[in-house]
């Protein structure tokens, strides 16, 4: 991506880069969420996602490239993003001594498009008690606790840095039911990262795979889904592949069993597979979510 940001753009990264000493956290991240959309960042552990939220959300500043959220310039504009952001970091930086109360009193007084209905909605939504401490809350109403704080000033975009991480599956449910509460309207661009792919499959219309700090793809959920099939050919007896096809991710060779996991699948690809090997037979099959993002990780660490 060029320097020139797309219009209707929530969220915008060019060149995104963010170093420590040699260590290459982030390398050089160029990405466009649309507003109104709903984004998933997923990567292995170490791959730079928390890095990448934390910079966007200015509090660490990046080593090179740039950052918009809603046309701000992040560096120079970081109160103009925070009044427009909500954001649930995984760790809530919450006062524990603090009142559930005491403790929307005082986030409250911070935003003048604070909603009070909204805001007493999700206390109830929430089960959350106005007079229990911060300590005595689980983890779950924590980081329901999290959430009412960043959308009960109705922000354009939220941004959710591991939300449900250790969550217990009913806890986790009900958290996502409120973040799907605060996107009804259509209006609001949503930003999450998270290891739980169903989530991810769920929420996000657009997906975005890190790998040690590259871009590995970012694609329309659904057209990644469709477009990647996974190729079992059975190969004569005694021969090897010829070659492969362009849009491989990932490949093996086991005995006779040729396994290739394809983007951009089509029945040209699959008909010069055919044409250009010595196969016997072959099936082809449909991947979730899951099955891509580990065949574009295993094939990204196989030729690195």
């Amino acid at each position: 991506m060029s320097g020139q940001f797309p219009a209707g753009s929530a969220i915008e990264l060019v060149g995104l880069t963010k170093r420590y000493g040699t260590s290459v956290v982030v390398d050089r991240l160029s990405l466009s969420v649309p507003r109104g959309s709903t984004f998933g960042l997923i990567g292995p552990n170490g791959a730079g996602k928390s890095t990448t939220i934390k910079m966007l959300m200015g509090l660490l500043a990046p080593t090179s490239g740039s950052a918009r959220v809603l046309g701000f310039d992040v560096a120079t504009r970081s109160r103009d993003v925070r009044r427009q952001v909500g954001y649930v970091p995984e760790t809530h930086q919450i006062y524990r001594w603090m009142r559930v109360g005491e403790v929307v009193g005082f986030v409250k007084l911070l935003y003048d498009s604070w909603d009070d209905r909204l805001c007493e909605d999700l206390l109830d939504r929430f089960a959350l008690d106005r007079n229990k401490r911060v300590k005595h809350l689980s983890k779950g109403a924590i980081a329901k606790l999290g959430l009412l704080l960043a959308i009960a000033h109705k922000p354009e975009v939220l941004v959710l840095d591991e939300p449900v991480s250790g969550m217990d599956p009913i806890i986790r449910e009900e958290f996502l039911e409120g973040v799907l509460q605060a996107v009804a309207d259509g209006r609001r661009t949503i930003l999450f990262s998270s290891h739980n792919l169903d989530d991810v499959r769920r929420l996000a219309d657009s997906v975005a795979i890190l790998c040690e700090g590259r871009l590995v793809v970012h694609r329309d959920t659904d057209a990644l889904l469709a477009s990647t099939k996974r190729v079992t050919a059975v190969l004569k007896d005694g021969c090897l592949p010829r070659g492969a096809p362009e849009g491989v991710i990932w490949q093996r060779v086991a005995r006779r069993e040729w396994s290739l996991t394809i983007t951009d699948f089509s029945g040209e690809v699959l008909g010069r597979l055919k044409d250009e090997n010595p196969i016997e037979t072959v099936t082809v099959e449909d991947l979730g979510l899951e099955d891509i993002f580990k065949d574009y990780i295993k094939g990204r660490r196989a030729v690195e």
